[in-house]
């Protein structure tokens, strides 16, 4: 059974699973689905053609899928992803695509707190937190089980590695390569986020080695050299290999 109260404008179009609640005030438009046992708290808004995954919360204020900040952009509607189980805080934002030919997506298992900014075309990953006030541009790429530091300003097209953690007010300007702990203004590489890779019950080996990896991109220069050594040195554990593919397909450049 759906609950939606009185003052809510909710567009007969627009889809509502079972056990959907939308409270006072909120707006739904044509092309909105939301999943079973969602809630909209009140004071949403939600449009374009978005869709909302399964048991998510959804605070006041919060606005997803409406047009974005792309100067480029022309008003037509266009893909947001949301899936199961995210909390979006108060009045957090998660605009549109800028075309069809891209999404914006937050993974499941997601909390988005208040104030923080979602970008046209960004892809968050599952398990990512992103604190309150942080503003992520359009195009970024952040990987599952990351961290975001409250009011931390990430510039467009940058990947946020999985599993990392960026200190709060920090201004990343680059990629951050995964498992590492970034913080500063701009943000550089302080180390291994281990707290972080014991808690999902990764091997005391597997952190020694991710720590080796980052003593090397400290003292060493040339990429390629970079890449060899932790070749050589560090085992090849599926975690030093997510390591090197940042490195290697990296195209900002990573915090150094």
């Amino acid at each position: 059974m759906k609950k939606i109260h009185d003052t809510a404008i909710v567009s007969r179009k627009a889809e509502l699973e079972d056990g959907v609640e939308i409270g006072p005030f909120c707006i739904i438009g044509d092309d909105v689905t939301v999943g079973e046992g969602t809630k909209l708290i009140s004071s949403v808004n939600i449009d374009g053609i978005t869709k909302i995954g399964k048991s998510c919360i959804l605070l006041p204020g919060a606005c997803i899928g409406l047009g974005n900040q792309d100067l480029k952009y022309k008003g037509e509607k266009t893909e947001v992803l949301i899936g199961n189980n995210t909390t979006i805080r108060e009045y957090a934002t998660i605009n549109s695509a800028s075309s069809r030919d891209y999404k914006t997506t937050v993974g499941s298992n997601c909390l988005i707190m208040a104030y923080s900014h979602v970008g046209h075309d960004s892809v968050i990953g599952d398990n990512v937190v992103i604190a309150n006030n942080a503003a992520i541009a359009g195009h970024v790429t952040i990987r599952d089980f990351s961290i975001i530091g409250g009011i931390v300003a990430i510039h467009q097209f940058c990947v946020i590695g999985e599993g990392s953690i960026i200190g709060g007010c920090s201004k990343v300007v680059q990629d951050v390569l995964p498992f590492c702990m970034a913080d500063g203004h701009p943000a550089s590489l302080y180390g291994v986020n281990a707290i972080g890779l014991k808690r999902r019950g990764k091997k005391p080996e597997v952190i020694s080695s991710l720590k080796k990896a980052v003593r090397i991109i400290k003292i060493t220069q040339n990429l390629q050299k970079i890449v060899e050594r932790i070749k050589i040195e560090c085992g090849n554990s599926e975690e030093i290999g997510k390591f090197i593919k940042a490195i290697e397909t990296s195209e900002r450049g990573f915090c150094r």
